[in-house]
């Protein structure tokens, strides 16, 4: 961890872009002033009394440590990026370390999900390797007596003329000293794809090896000697409990208790709190099942998952309701239609149950407040642990650690403010936050369940004139940060983008409306959350239902139908740099994963293929993905086996080859989870599944065969952790029609569900 500050005298600002190096090491990094001067930047390194957003350094002995904003949760990230930054600086894999930073403004935005990681960071890291090359090239140049131009760079190592030097003695005798603008770094020139060595090969993950032989460290392995230990007694409900007396009597006979206290939360995050304090982690637990907690509750103590539903179909039967994300003319196409369809979808309540339980532990240091922890956006919390300490932003940072699963949990940092609150109640002490599995799972930023109704319209030749699609779920981004809501272009009212997007298709459909709705009883009973996948898990369920139920209807092939609709004209043509192609690479995915499954073959009976299709995650960032379910129906038991999945993604350019896999398999495998097993309900205001005995993922021996593909480009990377998961559910769910006829519209999807669907 480091501790770095600004010299005296030196005002930095975030305009210049610095490289310097002395004995100890050669840095690069983004300065905070206008730029500063070859001769300061000598000085500034040479004292390592400096606060610049370093993206990586070179040691003396040659070692290149890349500095990661992105929380490490099993995905590789940090592989990943610092092979974006080692290919553009012509390193030496074996030679390169990754180094997760903790939280400072100094990095800007530290967030990891959507699937942005790679795209957002590539562009940035090249430019860094790139100028870190340069600048070894050039000051090699110098050392060797020769033109810079007659130099290249190559694993560590800059040669030419029949001589050569490596980057750790350049490190160890040169003079290091560049300063950029940001527009110069913006446009320093990068290599084209063709000379890449890095990207895209097959390459050791950094990562591994920690998590294997057991030297990682989660947030959960966090220790300081002294510490106290707290579990929470979670009260009835998410937002309208207050806690009144407390009953510790049974928890006294805990060994090692040390008393109970009640949260006052200046931020709201966790209102009705009850910690119980014990000498370690089992007696805490002990004890907080022991403490007997009076609350007065509000209303939302009896709100059913029925009762969510419910008042999701009031508000989309409002007209007037919602943000109009996507407007076109519908009710005039709709009008001279010849025929139209409807059909209304919706999805349970989901958990994240992530392996490790979220956890946390606070104490005050030379007056700053330290916060040990496994978190997915330190930025977003942030301002809530200074609210709840009552302290500045500058005063609290978040100490970094490998996340035991994190799957959008989370990014929703709400479980460190009640560790902060004890430890201030004991004067700063360290205190250590551990949630049970139950206390976890009632505590969940679960994803909100859903009601979407779609209807399409057809003129009197089969044609598509007309669309529209209305959804209605809690809004993650309405509850805990509000800074991202979007606005409407059809009526300027606020929405969600991550709780709508998937809706805003590239299908061309004539008239087109999107209309998100907030449900804002789901955002007062629970704190909804993003979950893997966020808005395209569900709003891709019904989007990709509901083409194949229009195919059938029109008497047409489900591939040919979303083929005919992906023609890439007007808005879904594509644009630079990150939707080149638009709806004809989504279609291109589309055939591909057909072709592998063997789309059209003739079928055992009770056997079919089923298909789906989508863009990632968001319009600006679009992954095509299609999937083909192969599945077999018991008619007398509505079971489904799925018997094989086939997954084609256009990502551009695949960074980490391994990872990318891992990726796309763990993405294709949660979202057959939640197609045929996930799912639970709102009962009394609360979760009703609060444990894997009743909350059952997918097991290992549920897991079929898997077919993944990816296409090659070189065009711009995009994400990759949840496209798959969003195409799984709607491909089982049009297969199930296939095999049987079957037409199932609510996730999970049950045995009992297709047994009723088969009896019309």
């Amino acid at each position: 961890m480091n501790d770095l500050g600004t010299p005296r005298g030196l005002r930095l600002t975030r305009r210049g872009f610095l490289i310097g190096a002395a004995g100890t090491g050669f840095v690069m990094a983004f300065a905070r002033a206008s730029l500063v001067l070859p001769e300061q930047a000598a000085q500034v390194v040479a004292t390592r009394s400096f606060d610049p957003n370093l993206w990586f350094r070179i040691d003396a002995d040659g070692t290149i440590t890349v500095h990661v904003i992105r929380a490490e949760m099993g995905q590789h990230v940090g592989t990943a990026l610092a092979r974006i930054l080692a290919d553009e600086l012509e390193a030496d894999w074996s030679q390169v370390r990754v180094e997760h930073v903790d939280s400072d403004p100094k990095w800007g935005l530290m967030v990891t999900g959507g699937s942005w990681s790679v795209w957002q960071s590539f562009p940035l890291l090249s430019q860094a390797g790139a100028a870190g090359r340069t600048a070894l090239i050039e000051e090699a140049a110098k050392l060797l007596g020769v033109p810079a131009a007659s130099l290249q760079a190559r694993n560590s190592v800059v040669s030419g003329g029949g001589r050569s030097i490596t980057y750790a003695q350049i490190v160890q005798r040169g003079d290091l000293s560049r300063s950029w603008s940001a527009e110069e770094l913006k446009a320093m020139p990068v290599k084209p794809p063709a000379e890449r060595r890095l990207v895209g090969v097959d390459t050791q993950a950094l990562d591994i090896p920690g998590k294997t032989d057991g030297k990682g460290v989660y947030g959960i392995d966090a220790h300081i000697d002294g510490m106290v230990h707290a579990a929470p007694v979670v009260p009835p409900t998410r937002n309208g409990s207050k806690a009144g007396a407390v009953d510790e009597t049974l928890a006294k006979q805990v060994k090692g208790y040390q008393g109970h206290l009640v949260l006052d939360d200046p931020s709201g995050t966790v209102p009705g709190w009850v910690l119980a304090l014990a000498d370690s982690t089992w007696a805490a637990m002990q004890a907080a099942r022991r403490l007997k907690v009076t609350w007065n509750n509000d209303d939302t103590a009896e709100v059913s998952e029925q009762q969510v539903l419910d008042h999701a179909a009031k508000l989309i039967a409002d007209a007037n309701a919602g943000a109009r994300v996507v407007e076109g003319p519908v009710e005039d196409a709709f009008a001279k239609a010849a025929s139209t369809l409807e059909a209304e979808y919706t999805t349970a309540s989901v958990l994240h149950f992530q392996l490790e339980p979220v956890n946390a532990l606070a104490l005050q240091k030379n007056g700053v407040w330290e916060i040990h922890t496994g978190n997915q956006w330190q930025s977003l919390i942030l301002p809530t642990l200074a609210k709840a300490l009552g302290v500045g932003e500058d005063k609290v940072v978040l100490r970094t650690y490998l996340l035991g699963g994190g799957f959008g949990r989370r990014l929703n940092g709400d479980y460190t403010v009640p560790a902060a609150l004890a430890s201030k109640a004991l004067g700063g002490k360290p205190v250590k936050l551990t949630l049970t599995r139950e206390d976890d799972a009632r505590f969940d930023s679960i994803r909100s369940a859903s009601l979407q109704k779609l209807r399409m319209g057809f003129d009197a030749a089969g044609k598509v004139v007309a669309m529209q699609h209305d959804a209605c779920a809690g809004w993650p981004t309405q509850v805990m940060a509000g800074a991202l809501l979007g606005k409407a272009k059809g009526n300027g009212a606020p929405y969600d983008p991550f709780a709508i997007s998937g809706a805003d298709h590239w299908y061309t459909v004539g008239a087109h409306r999107v209309r998100a709705i907030s449900n804002d009883l789901a955002n007062r009973v629970f704190r909804p959350g993003w979950l893997r996948s966020v808005g395209p898990g569900w709003t891709n369920w019904a989007l990709e239902s509901f083409m194949d139920e229009a195919a059938h209807q029109r008497g047409q092939d489900s591939l040919a139908f979303r083929l005919s609709l992906l023609d890439a004209t007007g808005d879904n043509a594509g644009s630079a740099p990150n939707a080149v192609g638009g709806a004809a690479r989504q279609a291109g995915a589309l055939r591909r994963a057909a072709e592998l499954a063997g789309w059209g073959q003739a079928l055992p009976a009770d056997t079919g293929l089923g298909i789906a299709t989508s863009f990632g995650q968001e319009r600006d960032m679009p992954t095509w993905v299609a999937c083909v379910a192969r599945v077999k129906v018991d008619r007398q038991s509505g079971h489904v086996q799925v018997e094989q999945l086939t997954v084609v993604t256009d990502c551009g350019t695949v960074v980490h080859p391994d990872g990318a896999l891992a990726q796309t398999e763990g993405a294709t495998l949660w979202g057959l989870s939640m197609a045929l097993h996930e799912g639970t309900l709102i009962e009394h205001g609360q979760v009703r599944d609060i444990n894997l005995n009743s909350y059952t993922p997918l097991r290992i021996a549920d897991v079929p065969p898997l077919q993944i593909e990816f296409i090659p480009s070189t065009e711009a990377s995009v994400g990759l952790g949840e496209p798959a998961t969003t195409v799984v559910a709607p491909a089982i769910g049009n297969a199930i029609f296939a095999a049987v006829g079957a037409r199932v519209r609510h996730l999970p999807i049950t045995p009992e569900a297709v047994r009723k669907a088969l009896k019309g």
